[in-house]
């Protein structure tokens, strides 16, 4: 059976949801829907899409690279925007972090987050070779 490894990003959702950030078990890593919450725990970059979406992917990253990965792992990628006539600005944050891997990747409108000032959630895939 192959080992289950958990990890956080000390989300403050996390241990009330019941969530991981990411989740790696043997050659594949899912990242859980990510939010644009700041070190303090609020929503960062209010009304900012591309800001928003720079921040999800750093936090993406973290993640990806605690669970002992790389971005060039990532398979694929879901943006979830509230306004999806945004979806340019979202769109130039992902470019600019995946323009030479290019996963596969949906952008995709939603009606809410939690958090009424979160304007897009980022969830990645990753598969790792030889591993």
């Amino acid at each position: 059976m192959e080992t289950r490894r958990l990890i956080s990003s000390a989300s403050p959702f996390e241990p009330e949801i019941g969530f991981s950030r990411a989740v790696r078990v043997g050659h594949h890593v899912a990242v859980a829907g990510t939010a644009p919450i700041g070190a303090d725990g609020q929503a960062a970059f209010p009304g900012n899409v591309y800001a928003q979406t720079k921040l999800c992917l750093e936090i993406v990253r973290r993640a990806i690279e605690d669970a002992g990965c790389t971005m060039g792992q990532v398979v694929r990628t879901r943006i979830m925007l509230t306004d999806i006539d945004r979806w340019h600005d979202a769109a130039k944050a992902h470019g600019e972090m995946f323009g030479a891997i290019r996963p596969a990747s949906t952008f995709v409108q939603v009606t809410r987050f939690i958090d009424p000032d979160w304007l897009v959630e980022v969830e990645a895939d990753c598969v790792i070779q030889g591993s």
